[in-house]
């Protein structure tokens, strides 16, 4: 076991000294990229989330997590292409907070998420429907974690629910019950919501419920219903879905002092283990801000946590987990992809606009205020 962790996840000295910017793909298609990203600099904007590869991160005008992508590309009205690499649901959320004048791409249209994809529209107002022969819903407050499609978080903000993200998600469970609603249907990623409601307000187990959409009544009773204080959608992410209990300890046996740093999207018992919890930005700030010398396992997508690796060599970073976790439809956001969206603006073509009906539209970014409006107020 030791050998074959070793193997996959020591550092070395040629990993974190090499440059990356060709990782994948050629030196050729790199010039390229960068000669038609100069031209068309007055047009285009390119974000990049923490998860993609290195030689993508390479070109983002702004690396982050999905909302301050989509905030950062709405306050850019001089910009009149957003390029998101990304997924699907971001770049979304990014058409949703752009201007009119603005036109959103995503450069490669499978680049999804498994995730989002866990919870469709025409499931939650089944579920909606179901629970409502069984409760009010008018004291149910439905919450969306940011990564859901633009239609889930337009039924959040026309129901009077919210959006949120890893690094609030406290203050919106706070916000609903302070708005006089008397429980949450949180969806999709059931671990967040979990991990929020029990480490961090302390609400017990039995009030907190598995909602299994795909059973009748969620599979719960009646009286299970009625009793919970959370309503949990049955969704999770594939990469921190690896993440397994046993991990944190076969870590600090290996490495005597390291600290285990995990997002809030992992598994209850992964949570329950770690020596800090927290968002993608979090992560980030805490490896930033330690002194030279520690020792982090962090579980988390491993592009971003190989890039920390590479950015801080006077401490000891490397996955929480024996193999590399990456997020496959992250991945497909390739430098030709990006290429073949530059090439094509050059010429006066828009590939792959991510366009959000209005109807949606309308609602998705009330969502959005609301908890933009919160998360203000909680700061």
């Amino acid at each position: 076991m030791s050998e074959l962790l070793e193997l996959n996840i020591l550092p070395s000295p040629k990993t974190v000294e090499e440059s990356l910017v060709a990782e994948t793909t050629s030196e050729d298609v790199v010039r390229r990229i960068h000669t038609l990203k100069e031209e068309l600099r007055d047009k285009v904007v390119i974000l990049g989330h923490h998860y993609q590869r290195d030689d993508i991160v390479q070109f983002a005008d702004r690396t982050g997590d999905s909302f301050e992508l989509a905030r950062y590309a709405s306050e850019l009205y001089d910009r009149e292409f957003i390029i998101f690499c990304g997924v699907h649901f971001m770049a979304e959320t990014a058409d949703v907070l752009s201007g009119d004048n603005q036109k959103v791409i995503l450069p490669d249209l499978k680049a999804g998420c498994s995730m989002s994809d866990m919870a469709r529209a025409e499931q939650v107002y089944d579920v909606w429907d179901e629970i409502g022969e069984q409760l009010d819903t008018a004291k149910l407050c439905p919450i969306t974690y940011m990564n859901s499609s633009a239609a889930i978080k337009a039924f959040c903000g026309e129901h009077g629910g919210a959006v949120s993200t890893s690094s609030n998600n406290k203050a919106l469970f706070e916000w609903a019950f302070s708005q006089g609603f008397e429980k949450i249907l949180f969806f999709p990623d059931q671990h967040l919501g979990r991990n929020t409601a029990f480490y961090q307000m302390g609400i017990p187990l039995e009030q907190i419920r598995l909602y299994d959409q795909t059973k009748p009544l969620g599979g719960l009773t009646p009286e299970e219903l009625r009793s919970a204080k959370i309503l949990l959608w049955r969704g999770h992410c594939s990469v921190h879905q690896h993440f397994q209990s046993s991990h944190p300890n076969i870590m600090r046996a290996l490495y005597p002092g390291i600290q285990v740093l995990v997002h809030p999207e992992c598994n209850f018992d992964v949570v329950r283990q770690a020596d800090k919890v927290g968002s993608t930005a979090y992560i980030i700030k805490t490896v930033e801000q330690a002194p030279p010398g520690s020792m982090w396992a962090i579980g988390t997508e491993h592009h971003m946590v190989n890039r920390l690796r590479k950015e801080h060599p006077e401490q000891f970073i490397t996955t929480l987990a024996p193999y590399a976790c990456e997020c496959s439809t992250m991945f497909r956001i390739s430098p030709e992809s990006l290429l073949d969206i530059l090439e094509n603006l050059k010429r006066g073509v828009v590939k792959n606009q991510i366009s959000v009906e209005a109807s949606e539209k309308k609602w998705a970014r009330v969502a959005l205020e609301r908890m933009l409006e919160v998360t203000r107020k909680a700061q």
